[in-house]
């Protein structure tokens, strides 16, 4: 298992912000989300907590091993994501 550190969560979480961002915009174009925020939130939610996993996975760490600092670390940059995301679709 590899040591975690900051530079190490940061550049996770700066990759999934890219990448879900990217994501909630196909599902912004995309016919079949436009009517359905909730279903486009759960969608993302799960492809966010997906990602994050497979992110530190390569490293060799595990998420539920985290410290209570680095899980905070990660909830709050997942607010301000989906804070994000919510201005695209207008929620």
């Amino acid at each position: 298992m590899a040591i975690l550190t900051e530079k190490i969560i940061d550049e996770a979480l700066d990759n999934l912000h890219k990448s879900l961002i990217e994501l909630a915009n196909g599902a912004a174009e995309s016919i079949e989300f436009q009517s359905n925020h909730k279903e486009v939130s759960n969608f993302l939610s799960s492809q966010f907590e997906i990602r994050l996993k497979n992110l530190l996975g390569v490293k060799g760490i595990d998420i539920q091993h985290l410290e209570s600092g680095m899980k905070n670390k990660i909830i709050q940059r997942k607010q301000k994501i989906f804070d994000e995301i919510s201005k695209l679709f207008k929620i």
